[in-house]
């Protein structure tokens, strides 16, 4: 009997090649290319379907969370020990963000401490006349919708340091937060200025703020003879003990210079009480409305464009 030498193939394997034949051991005996390709197509597609999976879970934990802190900016509770009303703050800007960048954070966790139900609206001028603190408020007023029933006209760079200070609904008068007694710099009798907050009611019987005042200061004086021709009462804090520590005031001078300079018939014009003008014949534009989140917090940002009328008010911008 005849026996042929021929002997069948073997495979021998090196070191270097110990993985690759270690994952040809691990496939079947008769195993095409054809199978290979498919089984690397299947285990592709769920590996594709676990990323999917995983990707999905983790943008749901990251918009959950999201929605959690948006809510805890906007305080929207149902909890009656926070009171039926809500105060609309509103803020005369321009070009202060160094000094928005701290005031939204701390209003925001100041009040909440008092549960005051609130929103913050940075009123922002953006024209080229100069600026118009009391137009910027009337603009507030207007802009601060039907979910707000009172609010604070708060400077930007006057932070509150004491607790005991009251921001609630003032009903029965105007509350003048920022007391000549407290202010860390106006001290006389009449100084209505930095906070001070009305009803809607109340500021609309005013008439708002006069439009009549650019560039820096005397607004406010105005405004406390129309708080008296209204025959409001104005009230103010009793028993802080801090004196004038009451604010913290971080406006910097030497950066910050304010525009004080007094121009064509604005000397006469300064101590006037504008009988007819305020919210009566306002005139702006809304450029844009952006909401904003500083440090966690939300804010509307309305950027306003005032109109001047050079004969009423030519000292409006600076030749």
């Amino acid at each position: 009997m005849m026996y042929s030498s021929r002997r069948k193939p073997v495979l021998y394997f090196t070191k270097e090649d110990s993985r690759s034949g270690l994952l040809l051991r691990m496939l079947p005996r008769r195993c095409s290319i054809f199978k290979l390709f498919c089984t690397f197509i299947i285990l592709g597609f769920f590996t594709v379907m676990w990323l999917q999976y995983n990707c999905r879970i983790n943008s749901s934990r990251r918009s959950n969370d999201d929605a959690s802190v948006h809510k805890s900016c906007q305080e929207e509770t149902d909890d009656p020990a926070w009171g039926p009303h809500k105060i609309a703050i509103v803020v005369p800007f321009r070009e202060r963000f160094e000094e928005l960048l701290s005031f939204v954070p701390y209003m925001h966790t100041f009040l909440n401490k008092k549960k005051i139900r609130h929103k913050i609206l940075v009123i922002n001028q953006v024209d080229h006349f100069r600026f118009n603190r009391a137009s910027l408020i009337n603009v507030g007023f207007l802009e601060s919708g039907n979910d707000t029933d009172y609010l604070a006209m708060h400077d930007v760079d006057l932070l509150p340091q004491n607790d005991q200070l009251d921001y609630g609904y003032p009903e029965k008068g105007p509350f003048h937060v920022a007391s000549p007694e407290l202010h860390p710099l106006y001290h006389y009798k009449n100084y209505v200025g930095g906070i001070l907050l009305l009803t809607k009611q109340h500021f609309e019987l005013c008439n708002g703020m006069s439009n009549r005042f650019w560039g820096w200061g005397r607004e406010d004086d105005e405004f406390y003879r129309r708080i008296t021709a209204a025959g409001l009462q104005l009230y103010r804090p009793t028993g802080i003990i801090t004196g004038y520590k009451t604010f913290r005031h971080i406006h910097d001078p030497a950066w910050r210079r304010r525009d004080q300079k007094r121009v064509s018939g604005q000397k006469q014009e300064q101590f006037k009480v504008d009988k007819e003008g305020g919210l009566k014949n306002l005139k702006y534009k809304v450029g844009s409305r952006t909401e904003l989140t500083i440090g966690g917090v939300h804010c509307t940002i309305i950027n306003i464009l005032l109109e001047c009328d050079l004969d009423e008010t030519p000292w409006c911008v600076i030749n």
